[in-house]
């Protein structure tokens, strides 16, 4: 079964940059669709962003300017772009990927195991 593997995450001064990418341990057929979550300590998981699969993205207006989504198909693999960050950032991120193994495969999504990033002086 495919995993996807998250790196990327750290301290991070604020005003600093961290790039999180989450990469399928496997070829895979398809993305059709991808996003970030994370959580914050007592907090419930949240959306960051997201990206379908003609394109189009959505951030949460906490991050709108500051984050962005990306991803390379050749790569199987998906990216967070975070600028001008600040300690409202910090949280645990996961990535979430809605993909189909094979041609003749199902649509299934998949979570990353999440990876921690703490903005801090």
């Amino acid at each position: 079964q495919v995993q996807l593997v998250e790196s990327g995450g750290g301290l991070v001064q604020p005003g600093g940059s961290l790039r999180l990418s989450c990469a399928a341990s496997e070829r895979i057929f398809s993305i059709n669709a991808m996003s970030w979550y994370r959580q914050a300590p007592g907090k419930e998981r949240e959306l960051v962003a997201a990206m379908m699969d003609g394109g189009s993205t959505n951030y949460a207006d906490s991050v709108k300017g500051r984050f962005t989504i990306s991803r390379d198909n050749a790569k199987n693999t998906v990216y967070l772009q975070m600028n001008s960050q600040n300690a409202e950032d910090t949280a645990v991120y996961y990535c979430n990927v809605r993909l189909q193994m094979r041609s003749w495969g199902p649509i299934v999504d998949y979570w990353g195991q999440g990876t921690q990033v703490t903005v801090s002086a």
